[in-house]
This record gives structure tokens, sequence and C-alpha cells, in this order.
């Protein structure tokens, strides 16, 4: 048996007026999804618990069987990994964004607005500049900040606090900063200091003024945020049976599989934003199907299009995912000789009318090749989805589901009632 585990970021969503009252998911030319999903297993699932933060980490942790009331800690250790740097016990790992602020370094920082929290998009090229002239700067012993990939980007800091409470920069867009930035009376003191300091070094550096020339946002300013110790997780291969490969873009989903003991597979051109290789994907999880059990596909690019609040863009996102990833392995799986399931579904959605995530449950199918099912939908969308009754409350039972001999008769022991809209 083998296993394809498809999770486009942030795909769900609201209807919203931009799309004529639908969904990107319902707006969607997505014939790969829907057809799949009009012969399979299909419901809805809370892949984030109640009470924690509806992020990437806390959902993919979950969809991979990882209780994330047990493991999640933070998003930048998981980061860390991914980019091979060694964690000591007493190492913070702290995400560092650099974001697109109002005004400049000659303005009260607490006065300044949260512009856009990936400064267009920036290239790795031009960050990798800025983490340079960060750490030449504000150089201290025990805290250095390394490169990731865009604008995503960590900061090992030694004996810093890894629990302090910081604002997500996705969450407070084109909000005044000064009410969520970290306080001097809090611990926050030495936090605020790197981000205010950091805003004076970027905003005259000379890769920001000639972004500014193009017409694309200056990063003009760090910001912290989702700190966090060295993370560990049970091997994936060993709970389960099953060799597993990761491929993503993005940084955390590269450092859970890591942590998990998977193999990571690198795509060239993969980028973690709408221009993505989606076809690269494709043909990386064609490859590792031939030697892995279970390949988990991770595509950036819808939940970044909602915290962009493009929904005609997050739409074509959608598209390209079914027509250059799905389609394409699902063609291979099926001609292969071999059984297999393939389950889709986002991690959490991304709203494009609140630009960061939301805690509905998520629309999901389970696709057998042994035993096609005949439900009721008319397509793969959230209402759809919703319809069919079958609500999964724990994320991190997906993974039992999908792996047992009929998920069906498996989703009905750890179904739950369906929560009220």
């Amino acid at each position: 048996m083998k296993y394809l585990i498809l999770i486009p970021d942030g795909m769900a969503d609201r209807k919203h007026p931009a799309l004529g009252g639908h969904t990107p998911m319902e707006k969607a030319d997505k014939p790969e999804m829907d057809a799949l999903a009009l012969r399979s297993l299909t419901g809805v699932v809370s892949n984030v618990p109640a009470g924690m933060v509806p992020e990437s980490d806390t959902a993919n942790l979950a969809i991979l069987s990882y209780d994330p009331k047990i493991y999640s800690n933070g998003r930048s250790p998981l980061e860390a990994m991914s980019l091979g740097i060694e964690m000591a016990p007493d190492d913070t790992a702290i995400r560092c964004n650099v974001v697109t602020l109002s005004g400049t370094s000659d303005d009260p920082y607490e006065t300044r607005v949260m512009l856009d929290h990936s400064a267009d998009e920036i290239t790795t090229e031009e960050a990798d500049e800025l983490v340079k002239a960060l750490n030449e700067a504000m150089p201290m012993e025990g805290r250095h900040l390394y490169t990731g990939v865009s604008y995503r980007h960590c900061l090992i800091w030694k004996n810093a606090a890894d629990k302090y409470n910081f604002a997500r920069p996705h969450d407070i867009l084109d909000r005044v900063i000064g009410d969520y930035l970290p306080k001097e009376d809090d611990g926050g003191k030495e936090f605020l200091k790197y981000m205010k300091r950091g805003a004076e070094i970027l905003d005259r550096h000379p890769v920001n003024l000639e972004r500014v020339r193009r017409g694309k946002h200056p990063a003009n300013s760090p910001w912290l945020w989702s700190p966090g110790k060295k993370p560990a997780l049970p091997s994936f291969s060993e709970k389960w049976g099953l060799k597993c490969a990761i491929i993503s873009a993005v940084d955390l989903i590269k450092g859970i599989g890591i942590c998990a003991g998977c193999d990571v597979i690198e795509v060239e051109g993969a980028t973690g934003n709408f221009d993505t290789n989606y076809r690269g994907k494709a043909q990386a999880a064609i490859d590792a199907l031939k030697d892995h059990d279970l390949v988990y596909v991770h595509v950036e690019a819808p939940d970044e299009c909602g915290h962009r609040g493009e929904a005609d863009v997050k739409t074509a996102a959608i598209e390209r995912i079914d027509h250059e990833i799905l389609s394409v392995v699902h063609k291979y799986l099926s001609q292969s000789g071999e059984d297999y399931k393939i389950m889709a579904l986002p991690d959490h959605p991304t709203p494009i009318e609140l630009r960061t995530h939301s805690m509905e449950p998520v629309p999901f199918f389970i696709y057998d090749s042994r035993s096609e099912k005949q439900n009721n939908i008319e397509s793969f969308t959230e209402e759809e989805c919703r319809k069919t009754g079958l609500y999964i409350p724990r994320g991190h039972d997906l993974m039992q589901i999908l792996t047992a001999d009929d998920s069906a008769k498996e989703a009905a022991k750890l179904s739950a009632e369906l929560p009220k809209e």
C-alpha cells in the first residue's frame, strides 16, 4: 500500500464577495480533487485543539499523528532543525520575519502600522543581505540570526524566554503596532530593543532602497514571534511502520520531518509562494513513492495568498495544485499496479477576509483505490464536506484512519457530533 498526503496550506476559507459569494475552493476549477472526493470518505476535521493557536506547526504535527498538546513547542525550533542549526538545551529559537512597517525610522516605532508580514515575499537573496546587516550591527555572544527562506528567519538566543507571548505579524495587518509590541515590564525589554534597533538598521539599507525604487515593499523591521526550545518527536517510521518522505518549501514542515526521522526532499524552484515549482513537487512525489511508503506533499501558496487577501490568486493556486500536482501523481499511482490511498486536506483555514488563520474544521477526503465509495457530495468544498456529517475532532487521529484497513469504519469510531457553525 502506498499513501499520498496532500496539504494545500490554508486552502479552506469563507464565502467572499470578491468571488461572487463563493470560497476559493468553490470557485476553483479542480476536477481531480472533485472527482476523487466523490469516490472517497469525506468529512471535516479539527487539526488544532481548542485553546491552541491555529498555526501551521500545530496543525501539521496533528496531521502527522503527533498530538499538539504534547508535542507543539513553537514553530521556530522546528525551523531551526530544517536549517541545520544545532541547538543547545539553553538556546531559544525565535521566528524572525522581516516585515514592512509604515513610515521610516524617523517615526516613533510604536506609531507605525504593520503593512506586510512578508515584505512583498522578499527574495531569499535580498533577505540574506538584511540578516547579515542585523548580525553585524547588533553583535552579541549567544545570539545569532540565521537566514531562512524569503521573509522567514530564525534567531537563536541563549537563555532567552521561550514562552514569551509575542504577537504574530500576520494577525495584526493594517494595525498600529504599539499595542502588540513586547513590553519592557513583562520580560520583553530585550526583545523590544532588538526590534527597534533592527528597524533603524534596515530602514536605509541598500537592499530596501532598491526595493522601494522598484515599487516593492521594503523589509524595514525585524519582527520576533513563536519562541521555543529544542524539539523532540517520536520516530514516524517506528510509530507506523512506514517509510515517509516530506516535500515542502517551508522550513517549518521540513523541520517536523527531520525531527520525526522522515526523509526531507528538496525541490529546485520550490519557493513557498504562488510561483513555486508545482510540477517539480509532483515529480519529486512520484520519485519518492518508488522507495517510500508514504509521501507528504505540502504546498504553502494558498496560505500566503490568504494572508495577502488575494482571492483570485488563492483560487489560481488551488487550481495549479489540482492540475499540476494531484492529477499528475494520481495518474502515476493509478498506473503503478499497487494499492494506494490519497488523503487531501488543508491544515487550517486562512480566510481572505481575515488575512490570518482561523479555527473552523477543515474539509478532507481519503480515497482508497481498493474500495471506491459513492457519496452525495457535489464537489470538494468546505460546505459539501460538512454536509456529510462526519466530524473528526482530533486531527492527530487522521493517520490512524488513513492507515486502517477500513478507513470508514475507523473514522466512525473516532468521530463526534459536528459542532454548530
